[in-house]
């Protein structure tokens, strides 16, 4: 794919993916996400359709937000459901309007009263074009039942962000606009994301170790990276490799690392208890996980291209951290 941020890439990544007309159910999820380029302040917004399978007389527009302050030791989480037929999602590009939200290229708008008061009105802007986590081939394929893309990497967001009355002013944070969607959720993973290190600005780290289940059976773990570089994409994404290239994870921390024929890359994302709030994600087939998210997480990255010195990058808490578990020892109560 070529490195040339168009807006017809944008468009085209971001089309919906949603099939009114399939009886396996479906989640499809718009989110975006930005980080105080110093301070441990972060927020994250989440558009989604959820879809059960078998069962779409249930089918539900989903609206996330949390607001993140380090500061404060401070997590404020709210989520609204309206019935899907009071939503609209564009097909074929971004645009989304709920009964108390928006979103389009460039432009965030919202609100939701529960369990915290938040309102937003943000503006954006990238010059990157997308990132794939997959290799572009498999965004068609049946598997994996589960697709990420960033629509927009190293976004800077500007505007407004009010929890519970209390405003925050935005100016140049560091994050980015993201699309997922599929029939099912991937069983249990830990994902991480950075969007611009703090002594390298430029560089963007996609990552996620993950185990999915092949009918009763749970897989190995599996682990795929794409790190951005100087615009150029180096992928640890093949299917191949994946289950030879090595995560581990718990509650809070994981490290991983994979190598290929050009580069080598390892890593560590780590977070307090205190900065993760714990969420409940439907699942299409039934039933449900607990994503524990946190968005003011560290990362501390090694980074070495065939024939040149070691990249050696840091993001204090400028770091996206999720695990989506069945798990309840993680001892963090669901608040949303």
């Amino acid at each position: 794919m070529s490195q040339e941020p168009t807006l017809a890439q944008r468009n085209f990544w971001n089309s919906l993916q949603y099939n009114e007309a399939s009886k396996k159910g479906h989640y499809e999820s718009y989110f975006f996400r930005a980080n105080h380029p110093d301070r441990p302040l972060a927020f994250w917004i989440r558009y989604t359709i959820f879809v059960p399978k078998n069962r779409k007389e249930k089918k539900l527009g989903e609206l996330w937000g949390i607001f993140f302050d380090g500061e404060k030791n401070l997590v404020s989480a709210g989520k609204r459901e309206y019935p899907l037929e009071k939503c609209e999602f564009s097909k074929d590009k971004l645009a989304i309007k709920f009964p108390d939200a928006s979103a389009k290229t460039g432009v965030l708008s919202g609100s939701i009263d529960e369990p915290n008061k938040l309102l937003w009105d943000l503006r954006y802007q990238s010059d990157e074009a997308p990132l794939l986590l997959l290799p572009e081939n498999l965004y068609k394929a049946p598997l994996p039942k589960a697709k990420a893309v960033v629509g927009a990497p190293l976004a800077r967001f500007s505007g407004s962000f009010s929890v519970n009355g209390n405003v925050y002013e935005l100016s140049e944070w560091r994050g980015s606009e993201n699309h997922n969607w599929g029939e099912k959720h991937t069983d249990q993973y830990a994902w991480g994301q950075v969007s611009g290190f703090d002594n390298d600005a430029s560089v963007f780290l996609e990552a996620i170790s993950g185990k999915v289940k092949v009918g009763p059976i749970l897989s190995p773990l599996f682990t795929i990276l794409v790190l951005r570089v100087n615009g150029k994409d180096f992928c640890f994404n093949k299917i191949a490799s994946a289950f030879k290239s090595k995560g581990k994870y718990d509650f809070f921390e994981w490290t991983f690392s994979a190598k290929n024929e050009s580069a080598e890359i390892e890593g560590k994302i780590t977070a307090q208890k205190s900065n993760f709030v714990a969420l409940t994600y439907y699942n299409p087939p039934g039933g449900d996980h607990t994503c524990l998210n946190s968005k003011i997480a560290s990362c501390d990255l090694r980074f070495i291209e065939k024939g040149k010195d070691a990249l050696v990058l840091t993001s204090k808490n400028g770091t996206a951290f999720e695990i989506l578990t069945d798990r309840t020892d993680h001892q963090l109560s669901r608040v949303v």
